[in-house]
């Protein structure tokens, strides 16, 4: 079939020629506004500076002939640029363009051919013999009301989607909160149980106060990381045979549960030692020789303490341990320092033991380095923690190492595990 070339001068005959000649080639609505619509933009710039544009059609060819013979392979002349059976080919010449139409972004995608024309090969029935003898087109008015009914078809369908799909979000909405609050349920769930166990792992760690007459002991202990409640900050305290209590302030390096057990070797060490009847300054030793042979890497500070509850006899053993503070009833206060070196550390053990005596009235802390430690030096951080015993040394005995661990971590470093202790004699 031969290609039909109309010369077009306004927007609305190029709408219109393309709207009929769909409409013959059988395109759909979709396909009809689409290419009516893509064509507009490529020639909107040409005709609306007064110059004409060419559309050139190629027909689907009948799919037989009246003479019996075979369809040409080719339509409109020129090598490879006719219609193939079934497809409708519309070619836009701009022949007074000044360069090449932009094809980007059309509603149905052209070909760009050399020079300055556009191209769509459109896919369309192929019409019988007698069916191009019977060629009565609707108008155009007729047309654009079909397009429109298709539109609002089309509207109609994505706003049935769109509800379809709110109201699938919804129920997949309603069941991820659902979901949350289960997954919310069971958090709290997990939450308690591990506090439970992190309680009872705390219980089996820490020793509750020994009751003595002649004594009140209280002790506060607070982990650096609050999910992890376990550090190498312990305590140890239990009665001796001839009845003076011992204390165990144990400090070893780093954090978790690695630095647990071996805060837990040096408690257990000491412990065993001290039972055994072994002589107070020769206990840090001891205990570095007895854990060496199977920790190699411990290292952890550690202060001794004997007291006895009649006479308030008091004896210290130290091993790079920061000093006890010793709070009289009037409200005056010492350190009590003895020089030593750690477990794991050069040349362990307490240089000297240092005798005291605790009267009526007068409380001990004892406390790890989490306590003390400030933004300035370690001296600052005693005197603040003698101010603060100072004003709490008159409250029930249970609430003083919680009161001054509060006073202390206004004002800290960095966050450290801390452990503070505090023994009260009375009178009997």
């Amino acid at each position: 079939m031969k290609p039909q070339i109309t010369t077009l001068h306004s927007l609305a005959g190029l709408r219109s020629a393309l709207r009929r000649l769909a409409h013959r080639a059988g395109l759909s609505v979709e396909l009809r506004y689409r290419l009516a619509l893509s064509a507009t933009r490529v020639a909107r710039a040409e005709l609306a500076a007064g110059r004409p544009v060419l559309l050139e059609t190629v027909p689907p060819r009948p799919s037989g002939r009246a003479d019996g013979r075979p369809g040409e392979g080719r339509a409109g002349g020129g090598p490879g640029d006719g219609a193939a059976e079934g497809r409708l080919v519309v070619r836009l010449h701009l022949p007074h363009a000044p360069r090449r139409p932009s094809l980007e972004g059309l509603p149905l995608p052209a070909e760009q051919l050399p020079g300055t024309a556009a191209v769509w090969r459109v896919p369309a029935p192929v019409p019988s013999a007698e069916d191009t003898g019977r060629d009565d087109p609707p108008g155009l008015v007729e047309l654009l009301e079909e397009e429109l009914s298709a539109a609002v078809d089309r509207a109609d369908a994505l706003a049935e989607d769109h509800q379809r799909l709110k109201h699938e979000l919804a129920e997949t909405n309603s069941g991820v909160l659902a979901l949350y609050v289960q997954l919310e349920e069971r958090d709290e769930q997990l939450r308690q149980a591990h506090g439970r166990i992190l309680r009872q792992l705390e219980d089996a760690l820490r020793p509750p106060p020994v009751r003595v007459p002649g004594l009140e002991m209280a002790v506060h202990y607070e982990p650096a990381e609050k999910h992890a409640p376990t550090g190498g900050d312990l305590y140890d305290w239990f009665v001796l045979p001839d009845g003076t209590v011992h204390i165990t302030i144990v400090d070893a390096l780093g954090h978790g549960l690695t630095s647990t057990r071996s805060a837990l070797n040096v408690t257990h060490a000491v412990r065993t030692l001290a039972l055994e009847g072994h002589p107070l300054e020769s206990i840090v030793a001891r205990t570095d020789e007895v854990l060496a042979t199977f920790d190699h890497e411990l290292m952890a500070t550690v202060q001794l303490v004997r007291l006895d509850p009649d006479s308030g006899e008091l004896v210290l053993a130290n091993g790079s341990h920061p000093p006890a503070l010793l709070v009289r009833e009037d409200g005056e206060s010492s350190l009590l320092e003895v020089r030593g070196r750690g477990i794991g550390f050069p040349l362990p053990g307490s240089e000297r033991l240092l005798r005291a005596r605790l009267d009526p009235g007068d409380l001990l802390v004892l406390y790890t380095d989490g306590l003390t430690e400030s933004r300035r030096d370690p001296r600052e951080g005693e005197l603040r923690l003698a101010r603060a015993a100072r004003r709490h040394r008159h409250l029930p005995i249970e609430e003083i190492p919680a009161a001054i661990a509060d006073e202390m971590h206004t004002v800290i470093l960095h966050p450290d595990d801390t452990v503070a202790l505090t023994v009260r004699r009375v009178r009997g």
